[in-house]
């Protein structure tokens, strides 16, 4: 068949065409008829008594769909129904058919709608061989056996996902591409779906057909051979987050837009059928968790050679391409936006007519917003004119206030009414078509967009210099200081380079175009408003910590005012960014060194520096930007920590990090460096600790340690010139073997105070450190050995420590297995009158209510003993019970306790309430994470209230309690203005 798929009323339909006599003669030809296609036998018992229903079910659950209609074709011939053979074929060919006929018709029209020259001559329609074997493994099964059903493919906006869409659809019309696969693919538009408020998938599917008799039985008949192409997921901003129980499972059912996808996309609606997700990467994480092991895929765009193909297409004269492509390639952040074929165009289109114009592309194009804004001008001034005339300026002006609007109101497909509301008429919409300012929309008629968000985006800049946004005919346009203040704190995502724009503008050069243009500016104004904005921003920590430093960056390097940026820069204290391209790294090097005041550093570099790769495969001007990053450690003579983390490092920045690093003039006090892969000779760093006498604080935790990375680090360590105070290595893959490196700093070093070895596999090498900290200078007053995998020969040489060790005052054995006869050991040993610890933490230590009887023994015995945190154990209320007795008695010091996520109920609240109201040192108290009611809390309440109460810190979230009882909480921390109520500890 040309199409193997179920006719318009299913198999079932045609059994039930069968008489009495005929069914009972196709029952008994499945005896074996199946085998001489090479099929097994249905077992006769199953057969024998099933109904029509029945046997059309039980020959799709034994057969492969095709092999079921060649079985029943078979016997239709068998039994002289060779009418029934006929009509099914005639069927499925001619729905299929007339669908397949309807899709090219509409795509073939889609794909000719490009607007943009040139796009089409370098993008073929037909898929090339790779492309088409690529796709078809998006679909293929997995070495494990597991089916992929969904496919997410991401792409920034204008990178070509919906023309790859329609590329695919015309493949599988020609009979190219999941012929064997998908016997339906349905293509659904986001941003036509986001036209409508209710409907159904039924309804969606009509609209593919050209009249109104959608076969739906067949289509629907077999979901497993259906593909649905969900493009611009992001433009419905669905979270997916819906309750499971408001998902529908009925194609017929009307129900809202953004349920019917969510519906869909988890599985609910059609659980059997593909899906493949076009979307921008601009929706939350949460929303990719939601999807059903979605295998993730990235649309890359443009590669160098395309670039370079699509400029020499572009160009008459090879010399001038090969000039303007040179210079593009040189500027970092033209080269990332020619990726986008639509970019790729606009870039290409501007240098071209600087270059025709006798113009120095280093002065014009430089900066994204100048490459913008020539570009825009030159689409407006006509050829020979040396700028707009009046109906292009208000055609312009027109173009602006449509932008802004859009920004403001998440619209970027605007109808005819949209344009007309901003001032543009019929004959100018022709016209800013002609001049390539808008394009149509390939999926809706009527409909114009800009040729790219940033196009949009750098329009919605120059309103605010051409207008107020009190003559705006949307009240919902926002001020100038309103813009800056929600795209620094990059409260509108899909807001990319909106507030770049806004101060590249300021720049002197723009203002020059802007009056040739307009003959007049507000770039004062401006100016001063930003300066208004930057000043709020720095006088206010607060409202520092809201704002994305990187963004900041970007926008003072699109403005390029030295005085203005160190103005800025200067008041910032502690900054933290990460940088992901080569454009990340320049525009945060060119502020960074403005920072006269700076602090604290906290920043990743990723997809810059590979490990590996040759340092001559990283550009010049990238080496000189890390440099001037790094040399912030030196020329500022603030500057105390740096954080750098998920980082990867080639071996000459390696280098030039560590030369910083060791510099006189650094005078770092903190330094971590966590989740960093570099290459190099590891005896750099570790070099660094003996001429950083200001040093006192190195954490490595998630930095991968080899066994000789150890080594010279401890001898970094026992060198007299290393200050380092506190050493926090978790999660360095460190082994039992490292601990002998360890004693031996623990035997030399007078100076460091806390080692934190948590999350590494150190059992075996406990007793070694164990030795080392009973030794009498051992001058160590804090270890963290959680999630050390500690089994039951060390904990008796911690009983030692404790018993022996003078200076050791706090210890975390967290998420180690601790059983009740090794917790005994403990305390027995905490009770002993030379036990100095001040703080214990047994978090997630497996630790039950029987244990809980020891535990209060300590706190009445030990007299030192001022912090325990026991969160995440199953004491229950009975554990409670004995560990209040404890608190209540006059010999207990304790300050902290932590009993967070331990099964408690309200029925502890008696014990807790008179331990309150009893301890005369309790100042803190974490209950978070226990099965309290309302009972309880009101029993808790009026303890804090008592006069004798000592509690400072409570750790309790109040929003999941109701309304009378966060008002009950309110209450207690009026009437006791020491008390604080803390939901997130």
């Amino acid at each position: 068949m040309a199409s193997s798929f179920f006719s318009d009323f299913g198999l079932m339909w045609y059994l039930k065409e069968l008489k009495k006599d005929e069914f009972r003669k196709f029952k008994e030809l499945l005896k074996r008829e199946p085998l001489k296609l090479g099929l097994k036998i249905i077992p006769w018992t199953e057969v024998k008594k099933a109904t029509r229903e029945d046997l059309a079910n039980l020959l799709m659950r034994h057969y492969k769909e095709q092999q079921a209609w060649n079985v029943t074709f078979s016997v239709f011939n068998k039994i002289n129904r060779k009418d029934l053979c006929e009509k099914a074929k005639k069927e499925i060919t001619g729905h299929t058919k007339l669908y397949q006929m309807h899709v090219k018709e509409k795509f073939n029209n889609m794909w000719l709608r490009e607007s943009i020259p040139r796009i089409q001559d370098h993008l073929h329609p037909e898929l090339t061989q790779r492309e088409r074997e690529c796709l078809e493994l998006f679909f293929a099964p997995k070495e494990t056996g597991k089916q992929t059903r969904t496919v997410l493919l991401k792409g920034v906006q204008g990178i070509g996902k919906t023309t790859f869409l329609i590329r695919l659809m015309l493949a599988w019309v020609e009979g190219n591409l999941y012929q064997e696969r998908f016997s339906y693919v349905f293509y659904l538009c986001c941003r036509e779906m986001k036209q409508l408020t209710e409907t159904s998938l039924a309804a969606l599917l009509s609209r593919g057909w050209s009249d109104s008799s959608t076969p739906f039985v067949e289509i629907l008949s077999q979901p497993e051979r259906l593909l649905f192409l969900i493009d611009s997921f992001e433009e419905l901003k669905c979270s997916l987050s819906e309750p499971e129980s408001d998902l529908c499972s009925d194609c017929m059912e009307q129900v809202p837009v953004q349920v019917l996808l969510s519906s869909l996309l988890r599985k609910k609606l059609l659980p059997e059928s593909s899906l493949l997700i076009t979307a921008a990467p601009v929706y939350p994480q949460e929303v990719e968790d939601r999807l059903e092991r979605p295998e993730i895929r990235t649309l890359l765009g443009f590669s160098d050679s395309d670039k370079k193909i699509y400029f020499c297409s572009m160009f008459q004269d090879r010399n001038r391409a090969m000039e303007a492509f040179s210079f593009m390639r040189e500027n970092g952040h033209l080269f990332i936006m020619c990726q986008i074929p639509i970019l790729c165009w606009i870039v290409s289109t501007c240098l071209k007519q600087e270059m025709e114009k006798g113009k120095d592309l280093a002065l014009t194009c430089r900066r994204t917003t100048s490459l913008y804004s020539s570009f825009i001008f030159n689409l407006f001034t006509p050829k020979g004119a040396s700028c707009p005339d009046e109906q292009s300026q208000g055609q312009l002006k027109g173009l602006c206030s449509l932008a802004a609007e859009g920004m403001w109101t998440n619209m970027f497909l605007f109808s005819e009414g949209d344009l007309r509301r901003n001032g543009l008429v019929d004959s100018d919409i022709s016209t800013l078509l002609d001049i390539k300012a808008l394009q149509k929309c390939k999926e809706e008629e009527n409909s114009y967009m800009f040729l790219h968000v940033s196009v949009q985006e750098f329009c919605a800049a120059m309103f605010y210099f051409l207008k107020s946004h009190m003559d705006h005919p949307n009240p919902a346009i926002g001020c100038r200081k309103a813009v800056l203040f929600t795209y620094l704190k990059k409260e509108k995502v899909h807001w990319i380079s909106l507030g770049c724009f806004i101060f590249g503008l300021l720049n002197e050069k723009e203002q020059e175009k802007l009056d040739t243009v307009f003959g007049f500016h507000l770039s004062q104004e401006i100016q001063q408003e930003c300066h208004q904005c930057l000043q709020r921003i720095g006088e206010n920590k607060h409202l520092q910590k809201q704002i994305d430093f990187l963004a900041l960056c970007y926008c003072l390097f699109e403005m390029q005012n030295e005085v203005f940026v160190q103005w800025a820069m200067d008041f910032f204290q502690d900054v933290h960014f990460t940088i992901t391209d080569h454009m990340d790294l320049r525009v945060s090097a060119y502020c960074l060194k403005y920072c006269s005041n700076l602090q604290k550093l906290c920043f990743s570099i990723q997809n810059v520096f590979q490990v590996g790769n040759a340092d001559s495969s990283v550009s010049s001007y990238n080496i000189l930007c890390w440099h001037d990053i790094c040399s912030v450690l030196t020329t500022n003579e603030h500057l105390r920590e740096l954080q750098m983390s998920h980082s990867i490092l080639s071996e000459s920045t390696y280098a030039t990090l560590c030369h910083q690093l060791r510099h006189p003039s650094c005078h770092l006090q903190k330094l971590q460096m966590n989740n960093v892969t570099f290459a190099g000779d590891r005896w750099l760093f570790f070099e660094v600790l003996t001429h950083s006498p200001d040093l006192k604080y190195l954490n490595l935790s998630g930095t991968t340690l080899s066994r000789n990375d150890v080594k010279l680090l401890c001898n970094a360590l026992n060198n007299p010139m290393c200050n380092v105070e506190e050493l926090l290595l978790a999660n360095c893959h460190l082994s039992a073997d490292d601990c002998e490196a360890f004693t031996c700093v623990l035997n030399s070093s007078k100076k460091l105070k806390l080692l934190n070895v948590s999350y590494n596999y150190l059992d075996q090498g406990v007793p070694l450190l164990c030795e080392a900290l009973q030794r009498p200078d051992c001058g160590l007053e804090g270890l963290i050995l959680g999630y050390c995998y500690l089994t039951e020969h060390s904990w008796k040489y911690l009983y030692n420590v404790l018993l022996y060790n003078k200076s050791l005052t706090h210890l975390d054995l967290s998420a180690n297995v601790l059983k009740y006869e090794n917790l005994k050991l403990l305390c027995e040993a905490l009770k002993q009158p030379g036990c100095h610890l001040w703080s214990l933490c047994l978090v997630k230590c497996s630790i039950t209510a029987d244990g809980c009887r020891d535990l209060a023994s300590v706190l009445t015995g030990n007299q030192n003993l001022r912090s325990l945190q026991i969160s995440y154990n199953d004491i229950e209320d009975a554990g409670v019970k004995l560990l209040c007795q404890g608190l209540a008695h006059p010999s207990c010091h304790l300050e902290i306790l932590g009993l967070a996520t331990c099964k408690l109920t309200s029925a502890c609240c008696e014990d807790l309430s008179s331990a309150l109201t009893s301890s005369k040192t309790l100042q803190s108290l974490n209950l978070q994470g226990n099965a309290l009611d309302h009972t309880g809390v009101a029993v808790l309440c009026e303890a804090l209230r008592h006069p004798a109460c000592t509690l400072q810190i409570l750790g309790l979230q109040k929003t999941e309690f109701d309304e009378e009882t966060q008002r009950l909480l309110t209450v207690a921390e009026e009437e006791n203005p020491s008390l604080t109520v803390i939901g997130d500890w």
